[in-house]
This record gives structure tokens, sequence and C-alpha cells, in this order.
């Protein structure tokens, strides 16, 4: 787990070796173990290193293999890298290192792109090729690894965050309005290629990208998983599907316990990391260090689930750590949560992967996190309303979408507005596209492969990233996902949703933890903004650089500020957290 940086040029010129250092400096706490920068021809590399596999000098990066002619920067983990290797070795393939990286570089010149859809894993890399000068960039399955891209005068730069690439500047900065309406409309998910800056674009998941020698480039798609019912599963019983899945559950958490460090998870309490902490020990694993955060109440709400990550952690005797943050803490950390965050995103519980984070970093180097059970196996509240939609684009849009077209127009300043509905063009294209057979398997596929991608994968990524922290995700493994796209939709929506999930979730753990109301990771002070945090919000959305900017309408921000509570999206988010949030954010990055 890493930090990668570079430059590539394509005009004949040297890459500049400060603007990769600059890049490479940004990004330390992705990699605080080590750092290393080279430059070959038309190349320049970035690395920042956390050292998880292989912890000598040998699977140091940038790596190069004179021997194959290749040089790469990679960030991520390859778990079947052993595998791998010793199909390499069959083929004549010697290795100078023990860890993944260099598995990658060997699996590249023997497969090409076909070595894709042998790794298991999370990744970004970039190979650059000596004797054909082609560079070579690729993203896994599902962007747990980010890949943020920049076109610069004769040349691109890439790196692992998007403030590493503002940082070296000459870049355009300026706002792009359809990523700015994706962020307005979409719960601030704004899918790729764009990013909320015009000059910073992001590699799509599942996507390797090949620049030829003079820049132009060809993208291949190597992973789109069908959500259509095979003919040969009509006779498979619910029972056949939960053995079915327990067992891909048990192979997906064991592939991530792969390191030569040790590693815990994150344990809010709920079925999905709860049954992480199960299949561990379930598998003997001893000596499990677990982790659990919890905040002040606010408004009744409660800000914890201690009770739940409690049992659990008792149940199966984890060495587990409470964080309880109080309100005072939580004001402050969120300058550092804000600065961490390569895009501005809005749910509240980017403060307390944050502060876990940083808790939890200094007791290990990886952990486990449940993101993305929902999304997989139809946890959300909007799926149920969606079993025989007429209308699936209109349904779906209604449910998730935090305003319309029309009414951003009143809270927008029209030279901040897109000239159409463009998020919700996206919503059609993606929902619609062939290969998906009910609107639920339409609803899953997008979340899976857009939403879940820039809001909650991104959001770990960063925060556990910004103290040093890898955090793998079971629920992600993409043979996990390709059963669980070809189990019947009303399996998953059983039983408050997820259902099949729990179903197996019960031979594992207890089932007071099963049995409760869904719960999400809560900062109610966010949510109820008063106090500290609307003198914050205000100060904000009233500062020079706001006014100066102009994004929203005044009569809009009035209304936000006088009654906070008033204004929440069907998300349950506050609308006047989202347009401080992103003020707050540009002006962290000094944009």
């Amino acid at each position: 787990m890493c930090g990668i940086c570079g430059e590539v040029r394509f005009d004949g010129a040297s890459p500049s070796v400060a603007a990769v250092s600059v890049m490479a400096d940004v990004l330390a706490p992705r990699g605080p173990d080590s750092a290393g920068v080279m430059v070959r021809g038309n190349v320049g590399l970035g690395h920042r290193r956390l050292r998880i596999l292989d912890l000598s000098d040998k699977s140091q990066q940038p790596m190069v293999d004179p021997d194959l002619g290749l040089s790469m920067v990679f960030n991520g983990c390859i778990y079947n890298f052993r595998e791998l290797r010793g199909e390499l070795e069959a083929k004549g393939y010697r290795f100078f290192s023990d860890g993944d990286t260099e598995v990658i570089l060997k699996a590249w010149h023997a497969w090409g792109p076909d070595c894709m859809a042998r790794f298991h894993g999370m990744f970004a890399f970039v190979i650059h090729e000596r004797d054909t000068g082609r560079v070579v960039m690729a993203r896994d399955r599902f962007g747990i690894k980010p890949l943020y891209l920049a076109e610069i005068s004769g040349a691109i730069r890439f790196a692992s965050s998007l403030p590493a690439i503002v940082k070296a500047g000459g870049i355009d900065t300026s706002i792009d309005l359809d990523a700015l309406h994706n962020y307005m409309t979409f719960h601030a998910v704004v899918p790729p290629p764009r990013t909320i800056l015009k000059g910073v674009r992001k590699l799509p998941p599942a996507t390797l990208r090949v620049y030829e020698p003079d820049g132009r480039f060809s993208d291949r798609r190597y992973f789109d998983p069908s959500y259509l019912r095979r003919p040969e599963d009509a006779a498979v019983s619910r029972e056949e599907w939960q053995e079915r899945l327990l067992e891909s559950l048990r192979l997906a958490v064991k592939r991530r316990m792969i390191a030569d460090v040790p590693v815990g998870v994150l344990l809010s309490g709920g079925v999905d990391s709860s049954l992480i902490v199960g299949l561990l020990a379930e598998a003997g694993q001893t000596g499990l260090m677990s982790f659990s955060v919890g905040f002040e109440e606010a408004n009744g709400e409660k800000g914890d689930e201690f009770v739940y990550s409690d049992l659990i952690a008792e149940r199966f005797g984890t060495d587990h750590h409470k964080i309880f943050v109080p309100s005072a803490d939580l004001m402050g950390a969120l300058p550092g949560t804000i600065a961490a965050m390569s895009e501005p995103m809005v749910s509240y519980d980017n403060v307390g992967f944050y502060l876990l984070s940083k808790e939890v970093s200094k007791h290990i180097k990886v952990v486990q996190s449940g993101q993305g059970a929902d999304e997989v196996f139809g946890g959300y509240h909007w799926y149920p309303p969606l079993v025989g939609s007429n209308d699936v684009v209109a349904d779906y849009g209604r449910a998730f979408r935090d305003r319309s077209h029309e009414v951003l127009k009143t809270q927008l300043e029209s030279r901040w507005m897109a000239e159409s509905d463009v998020s919700g063009e996206l919503l059609r294209d993606h929902l619609l596209r062939s290969g998906a057979e009910t609107p639920v398997d339409q609803a899953l596929r997008l979340d899976s492969s857009v939403m879940l991608v820039d809001d909650p994968v991104k959001r770990v990524d960063n925060m556990t990233m910004a103290w040093g922290l890898e955090a793998r995700v079971p629920f992600l493994d993409h043979e996990l996902v390709e059963l669980a796209a070809r189990i019947p939709p009303e399996e998953k929506l059983r039983d408050g949703g997820k259902g099949i999930l729990k179903d197996v979730a019960r031979k594992v753990i207890p089932s007071e933890v099963i049995d409760r109301k869904k719960g999400y990771f809560p900062v109610p002070q966010l949510k109820y903004i008063a106090g500290p945090y609307l003198d914050m919000l205000r100060d904000t959305l009233s500062s020079s650089a706001a006014r100066e900017r102009g994004l929203f309408r005044q009569s809009y921000l009035d209304a936000l500020i006088a009654a906070p509570s008033e204004h929440i999206t069907p998300l349950q988010g506050s609308e006047l957290w989202q347009a401080g949030l992103l003020e707050m954010w540009l002006q962290a990055h000094e944009v």
C-alpha cells in the first residue's frame, strides 16, 4: 500500500523531477516508510512506500527490471501473488524480491493485457516499457485504489491523490460544471473520468489504459459482471446459495490476511464487520485486534454502536480498542479530515474514519473493513421500492438524488449551472445499459460500479491512508461480487435487506447483532448542525473567498443557515453541510 505519482512526456522533453518530487511529498502520509524518485527517458516515476509485503529493500519502488526492460510504480496488494509467482517461475521467470510488485511486472511481460483477469486484489499501477516507449496504467475492478490524471503541455501527470497533482502546478483548477452538478444532485458522487476540477481526471475502475509514445491512448475495460440469471441457476435452492456464499466469503476474508505484518479489523458492530471477525476466528486467527469509534449524542440520536461491537469482541476474544470522540475533538479534526479528501465528500463518517484511522495506525498497519456489503447484497432502503418498477431511472432518482435539476437552478448561481440534467443522463445511461435483468439488478449494478467507487470506497481509502493505514474490503472480492450478481434479487431483499447475507451470518455470529435496526457510522453533530458547527459553516460560506466564488444564491444560503434541520436530503444528509463542505474543501486545497 503506497502512494504513486509521475510524469510522462510525449514531446521529447525530460520529465520534471521537481514536479514528481512535489507530488511524492504530498503523498508521504500514504507511504511513510520510504520514498523513491527516478527518471528513465520520457518517464519520471515517484513512490511512497508503506511496508506490508516483503519488508526488505528488494521491493523498493520505483522498481526496475533491466532484463525485461520494464519499470513501474504500484499502489495496493495482489492477494494471490504467490500463486502467480509459482506460475511465472514455471515459465522460466526468476525473481529478485519476495513481494507482489515484481509479480505484476513479470505478469505483464508474460501475459500482457490478459494478466488483469488473473489478479485478485486492489491496485493502481503504471508500467513503462523501455523498448516500445509505451506506458501502461491500470486500476482495480472497484476503484479501491485511486489514480488521478492531468494533461499538461506535451505530457501527462498522474498521482494517487488529486491534491498531489494540484500541488505540482500548471493545472486548470477551475470547477467542472458537470462535476458540480453531480456533487449537488448525486450525493457528492462524481463518476470518472471527471473530478470537481476541470484539469484533473481519474482513470475509471476496471480499466487498462495504454499510452503510445506520441500520447495517443486506448482503454480496455476488463471486468463487467453480468446481472442476468443463468439458466443453470434456476434450480439452485436457497440453502445452496447460502453454502456457495459462505464459502466465497471465507475465501475472500482469507485472501485479505496475506501480509508480513499483523492484520486487524475495523469493527463497527454491524453485520458486515462482525461477520469478518467471526470468519477470521473460524479460520483460527488469534490475537486479532479490533477497533471501534463512537461520538457524542445529538438531537437524541445515539453516536455509537459500542454495545454490539463489545458483544462481538467478547464473543471472539479480540484485542478490542474503543475510541470515543468528544465533540470538541470532532471539531478539531475537521480541517485534517477535509485536507485528506482527494475530492469533496459529504458523508459524515469521513471524520469518523479519519479519527479511527489515526488511532488504529498507532497499533497496526493493515485492517479489513466491511464496505461494499450494502451495495452488493441489497442493504439500502431504495432497493425494495424498485421491485417491479416501470421507470427505474425516475424511481431510483427520487430515492437517491439530493435534488432535481430544476431545484438546483434555484440554489446555484446561474453561471455555475450545467446546461442540462447531466446527472439524470448519467443515471439513465448506467441503469438502462444491457446486462441487468430487473430494476433491482440495475440499481445494484449502478451502486457497486459507480456510487460505491466514489463514495464509500474512496472515503475509506482517503481517511485510512491519511495515517498510513491499509484497508482491505473482502465484500469487494470480485469473485464474491460475481456470485452475488447471480443470486436472485428477492434473496437479497428479504429480512429488511441483505437477507441472504444475514442467513450466512447467523451461522457465524450472534443473532443479536443481526436482528436489529440497521445502523450507520453515526456522527450526529454533523447531521443536526448547531452551535460551533453552525458558526463554522456560516463563517465559511460568508468568507471573502466564498463570496468571490459565488457558487450559491444568497437566498438559498440564508434559508440553510436560518433553519439547517429543515433542509435534509432524501438520504438524510444536511444541505448546509453539503454546501459548506464543498467550500471548505476548495479553500483547504487553495482552489
